[in-house]
Formats: structure tokens, sequence, C-alpha cells
């Protein structure tokens, strides 16, 4: 046996160990950590072209270190670990941009507040926003479905902070959706594109920030003159 598979014996015996034994700490905190291993081996196999539907139960509880059968201790199967990083992608930073468009300041700071908050975060969590990428239009359609439901949900949060603006008082709140949707869209394009930057190359990301910025301030401008058939306040 080579000495990296005898280290990786003794690391999985020791996380079965630990959550067998009743004096290991909280059980719930034991969980939570092998929870979390767990997720973050399914990230971290994925990094490169990987997709979530190629990698396998074995491998994942192999790299988190504990045996297969310790697996369904969380979770029922792959895809439900799959919904499990859908949630865990989009949680923080849904909690994060709301904070971000909560501050009284003129719309032009808030859109760069905005665009700054969305893409630091992608770049603090860049795994779990490949993983978004890659799953957004293939792999699992259950998983698909899922990261799309998010979608939806971030997009209505912001549709309804913009219905607190002077400039949708004549928007409906079918168009305030409909913009709001475009904005999430143009944000997730811009984030994918980030995502394929050098790690190096901060004058590129400086870039890509400047134009997001840009692109949706034209889109506001635009909003601006927009006048729905049927306003909210009719």
């Amino acid at each position: 046996m080579t000495l990296k598979k005898l280290r990786a014996k003794r690391h999985r015996s020791a996380v079965e160990r630990e959550e067998a034994s009743p004096n290991g700490g909280p059980r719930d905190e034991r969980k939570q950590r092998t929870r979390r291993a767990l997720l973050d081996a399914a990230l971290e196999l994925m990094q490169g072209e990987r997709s979530f539907s190629s990698v396998s139960l074995r491998e994942v509880t192999r790299s988190a270190g504990i045996v297969p059968a310790a697996f369904y201790r969380h979770f029922s199967g792959m895809e439900e670990l799959g919904l499990a990083l859908v949630d865990d992608s989009f949680k923080t930073l849904r909690r994060s941009m709301r904070e971000a468009r909560a501050a009284a300041l003129p719309a032009t700071h808030l859109i760069q507040r905005s665009v700054q908050t969305f893409l630091g975060y992608a770049q603090t969590h860049r795994k779990h926003f490949q993983f978004i990428a890659k799953e957004r239009f293939g792999g699992s359609s259950v998983i698909r479905f899922a990261v799309r439901k998010e979608v939806h949900l971030f997009t209505s949060e912001l549709a309804t902070d913009l219905a607190r603006f002077p400039l949708a008082a004549k928007i409906s709140t079918e168009d305030l959706q409909m913009i709001a949707g475009t904005v999430v869209q143009a944000v997730l394009m811009a984030t994918e594109a980030f995502l394929d930057l050098p790690p190096n190359e901060p004058d590129d990301a400086a870039q890509l920030f400047r134009q997001t910025e840009k692109q949706l301030r034209l889109l506001f401008i635009g909003a601006q003159g927009w006048r729905s058939k049927v306003a909210r306040n009719a």
C-alpha cells in the first residue's frame, strides 16, 4: 500500500470513529462537519471540465475520507447532494445582495455596489459558481430545475426591491419582473465570463466589473422611459 493510500485510510478511519463515538463532541457538529466534507469533495471533483453528473458517489466519499455507506447518513443519493449544493451556492448570496440593495444610495452607486457584491461573492466562492454555471443548462433535470427556481427567487426579490424606487411607479409588476430578470441574466453572464478569466489578471476583472456596471446603467436609463399599459399605481 502506498503512503498516500495509507494516509487516506487513516483519515477515513478517524472520520468514522469520530462519527461513531459518543465522546467525539456534539453529534450535530460531527454530522455537519462530515456533510460539509462531502459537499466540498463534490465541488473539488468538479474542477476543470467535469460536470456534477460525471462525479460518482464512491469518488465523493473517498475524497471526503468516509466509507460509501456513511454517505447515506447525510444524503439519500447524489441527486440530493446536488440539490444541497444549489442551496449552499445561493443562500448566502441572496442575503448579501439584500444587504447591498438596502443601503440608501443613489441609483448609480447602488448598481456599482450590487455588481461589486455579486462578482466579489463569485470570486470568493468560485467553486460554487462554477458548479452553477455548469448545471444551469445541463446535467440532471432535477438540479437544473432547482437552479432555475433559485434564479427565479433571486429575480423576484430584486423586482420587489425595485418597486420602492420612484421610476417604478409607472411600471407594472409584470414588467418589473421582466426588468429584474434581464438584470439577473446579465449579471449571471458576467459571472460566467469572470470565472473564465485567468486568476491572476486583475485588470481584466476590473474591466469586466466596469462593463457590467455600464450595461446595467444603460438598462435602467431605458427603464426610466418605460411606461406599462397598466401601471402598479393605476
